[in-house]
């Protein structure tokens, strides 16, 4: 299923109306939708270099607003939120994040946490849907994926405009890793600067 889904998203970059579908992939991949924008992104800013800033805002804008979504679909429909956080096997972390917050602890690692998803590949909607069962902090919550949305689509279009095919090629095979140590190193930076301003 998610090779298909794939290959229908790559389909879509390609389309007339593909800024629509990016949108909608963007939307809809914060809350439930498998398949990352990135996938989007890249073959798009290759065959439109000079509207890679415009790809980059329209994927970072709906990707936070359907992190809305999902917050709201953790919030309101608990039953649905649990069935996707099960599906992706995070059921068990989420159970342990809820007995950390409620003894007041774990604040800080879930600000931590929910920006690492929205930077690196891990499944973003479930972060997105927790913070709504947690009752997470709704301002917070939309500045950090905001912020962690921007930085990882403004990252993936500007190396597509700037290298091309060879950041496509580079993407398939080592992107997962790649984002995995930047955003680990971002998140220890900003948590230096937060400890040294404390």
């Amino acid at each position: 299923m998610f090779k298909k889904l794939y290959q229908k998203s790559l389909l879509l970059a390609a389309h007339k109306s593909s800024k629509f579908f990016l949108a909608l992939v963007s939307f809809a991949e914060s809350s439930f939708f498998p398949v990352p924008p990135d996938i989007m992104i890249v073959p798009m800013v290759i065959a439109k270099k000079n509207d890679y800033v415009k790809i980059f805002i329209i994927a970072s804008i709906f990707s936070t607003l359907g992190g809305l979504l999902g917050y709201f679909i953790g919030l309101s429909f608990s039953d649905m939120a649990s069935t996707i956080v099960e599906f992706y096997g995070y059921e068990n972390e989420v159970n342990k994040l809820k007995n950390r917050l409620s003894n007041g602890d774990g604040r800080f690692i879930w600000i931590v946490t929910l920006f690492l998803a929205g930077f690196t590949p891990l499944p973003f909607k479930v972060f997105t849907i927790t913070s709504g069962m947690i009752g997470f902090n709704l301002f917070i919550f939309f500045f950090i994926c905001l912020i962690s949305r921007s930085l990882r689509f403004f990252i993936v279009s500007y190396l597509s405009f700037k290298f091309g095919n060879a950041f496509n090629k580079f993407m398939n095979t080592e992107s997962t890793k790649w984002f995995m140590i930047l955003g680990i190193l971002i998140v220890a930076i900003l948590g230096l600067i937060y400890f040294i301003i404390k």
